[in-house]
């Protein structure tokens, strides 16, 4: 939060209270008056300082509803970079018939993100995830490129138990209940606090 308001000289910040992710998502968007809102996790990194432009430029050039792109764990053990990798794929794959993104990155177009009712705040778990699903697939793009993010998530569940949770995550993706209900991801020592950088 710090961090945040240290740009605040240059850039409106406005630090508003959360919750679990949908909530606080959502009242950030609420508080939008642009033409799209980028949604972030807490620990990513934009390495690539042409991301942005480059997102906000393919979603106007195609009017797409949301964009994402791919996500990679550069300091991550080999089973890290697999299992980001193994999404990266998939996430391609995927929206040729049925999308999905990630609130690692999340581009929308604001206005549909407001008709589709923002994310959903019952949603336990992977509630990115349900709103993504949501997106034609004529109106998905994955860009080239990717942000970096921790592997603090492997850390304190483990590889298994992660990939048991995208697999499950997968299979439930027309049944709405599963989101939810407490599927124990948030349960994660209190300690565990994104890594720092390592990247310039």
């Amino acid at each position: 939060m710090e961090i945040a308001r240290s740009f605040g000289a240059k850039f409106p910040i406005e630090v508003i209270p959360g919750g679990l992710p949908a909530i606080g998502r959502n009242a950030g968007a609420r508080r939008a008056a642009t033409p799209y809102v980028l949604f972030m996790d807490a620990d990513i990194e934009l390495a690539d300082v042409t991301l942005l432009r480059r997102a906000a430029a393919t979603v106007q050039r195609g009017k797409l509803h949301c964009l994402t792109t791919n996500i990679a764990c550069l300091d991550g053990r080999v089973a890290d970079r697999l299992l980001f990798g193994i999404n990266n794929c998939m996430q391609r794959a995927s929206r040729w018939v049925s999308p999905f993104a990630t609130g690692m990155f999340m581009l929308f177009d604001k206005q549909e993100f407001d008709r589709l009712g923002g994310f959903d705040e019952r949603a336990m778990y992977a509630e990115d995830y349900l709103l993504s699903k949501q997106v034609a697939g004529r109106r998905f793009a994955v860009i080239p490129g990717c942000v970096l993010t921790s592997n603090r998530r492997f850390q304190s569940m483990g590889h298994a138990s992660i990939a048991r949770m995208f697999w499950k995550t997968a299979l439930n993706s027309r049944n709405k209940q599963y989101f939810l209900r407490d599927q124990g991801y948030w349960k994660e020592p209190a300690s565990m606090q994104p890594f720092p950088s390592k990247h310039p």
